[in-house]
């Protein structure tokens, strides 16, 4: 069964694997607030739990907003998580009122078991470079884009990396949306560094997500039509879940051959997880069916990349 909750809607959606269990982290808002464009700034950090990715024990919730002038005292936004030492660290966005949430930034919460998080800090811990990524007001575009981290360890053992939805400062302003990338030592001091992926027609690539398939690397994203450059736009559905290869982890990826997978499907922010067999499955959330944000996530589906 899907994992729909009656009073909030569900959409982007990150997994922490312990061996044991999966535990699902979801952003969420109220379906009171009745117009689901306003989901976005009333939105927490939700919780579940599963053994088989199908059926879901909800939990507390993970992270609500921030404290008033907070980096985060609008709504957390989507991040990823990832142990080490110990520890669960959960990278996340965050939008704060000083900038009435037009300046998207990252920060981090810590757990030692999954269900109770602190957060690190007063201050966010990654923000955009201007020397790389488009600023507030340098383009028409409504938000400073630096959002959605997903963070990996480095393969050779040489620290973290950070994969951000971001956008260049140069081009066409619908394509200026890449994959930024930051680097860390230990998870708490990051630099920032140039795009891994560069601009391809998209004005922004959301919930990125990079892993490891057989020999080679996978990249996950998503985007929809109406952030799809002209030049880019071929009459077949834009909205969706795109998925494309590369060599290795860092890339270099084939962004610019990539449509959305699969075809016509109202999946969104979709993710790929490695059931207990190690086949690979797609996850995501339902989006819009005809006309209507459905705001819930899909089972598990079985998926030849």
């Amino acid at each position: 069964m899907s994992l729909r909750l009656p009073d909030r809607w569900v959409w982007d959606f990150w997994i922490a694997d312990t061996g044991t269990d999966f535990h699902l982290f979801f952003l969420c808002a109220p379906r009171s607030l009745i117009d689901p464009s306003l989901r976005h700034r009333n939105a927490s950090i939700g919780h579940a739990v599963s053994d088989d990715l199908v059926n879901w024990t909800v939990l507390p919730d993970a992270l609500t907003r921030g404290e008033p002038g907070r980096w985060d005292d609008i709504a957390t936004w989507t991040g990823s998580v990832i142990q080490a030492g110990g520890t669960w660290f959960m990278l996340y966005s965050g939008l704060a009122s000083a900038e009435d949430g037009r300046i998207q930034r990252i920060g981090l919460a810590t757990s030692q078991d999954l269900i109770h998080w602190e957060r690190f800090g007063q201050r966010p811990l990654i923000e955009a470079d201007p020397t790389w990524y488009e600023m507030r007001g340098e383009s028409t575009w409504p938000d400073q884009a630096w959002r959605d981290p997903w963070v990996f360890a480095d393969p050779a053992g040489d620290g973290y990396h950070a994969l951000i939805c971001a956008r260049t400062r140069v081009g066409p302003e619908d394509a200026r949306g890449v994959i930024g990338h930051a680097v860390s030592p230990d998870l708490l001091s990051w630099e920032v560094r140039p795009p891994l992926v560069s601009p391809s027609g998209f004005g922004h690539l959301e919930v990125p997500q990079v892993l490891l398939d057989g020999d080679s690397a996978v990249l996950v994203f998503s985007t929809d039509d109406s952030t799809v450059a002209a030049g880019r736009r071929s009459g077949e559905p834009a909205t969706g879940t795109y998925v494309c290869r590369g060599p290795g982890l860092l890339g270099p990826f084939a962004v610019p051959e990539t449509v959305p997978l699969p075809r016509r499907s109202p999946l969104y922010s979709g993710k790929l997880v490695r059931r207990r067999d190690g086949r690979l499955v797609l996850m995501g959330f339902v989006n819009v069916v005809d006309g209507a944000f459905v705001g819930e996530i899909s089972d598990p589906q079985p998926i030849e990349v």
